[in-house]
């Protein structure tokens, strides 16, 4: 990539990113008082996150048996209040374990 190329991209990124940070806080002066946006902007990152995490996790393994195994166990020790480390690992050991028997 020749040196301008790049600098042009990475004007165009830093400015795109500048903007999408800068202008909720110049047009969001106030507190947001409409119950409805004010939840709906509570939960966009939260959406975004499942929608860029889901797909990876579904498409991570050999098997989509296995992801949907670790996926299971995961949203199961959620639920249930255990931590982000712990579960982590136990949904590893399940897509493991899940993979030993396919593979078998």
């Amino acid at each position: 990539m020749k040196d301008l190329t790049f600098w042009i991209y990475l004007f165009i990124l830093s400015g795109s990113t500048y903007l999408i940070r800068a202008v909720p806080f110049s047009v969001f002066t106030k507190k947001i008082e409409n119950r409805f946006l004010h939840s709906f902007l509570t939960y966009i990152p939260y959406a975004v996150l499942t929608a860029m995490t889901l797909p990876a996790v579904l498409y991570s393994t050999d098997y989509m048996a296995s992801a949907l195994v670790g996926l299971a166990i995961a949203i199961i020790l959620a639920f249930k209040g255990k931590g982000l480390t712990f579960v982590a690992i136990f949904a590893c050991i399940g897509v493991f374990v899940t993979e030993l028997f396919i593979g078998a």
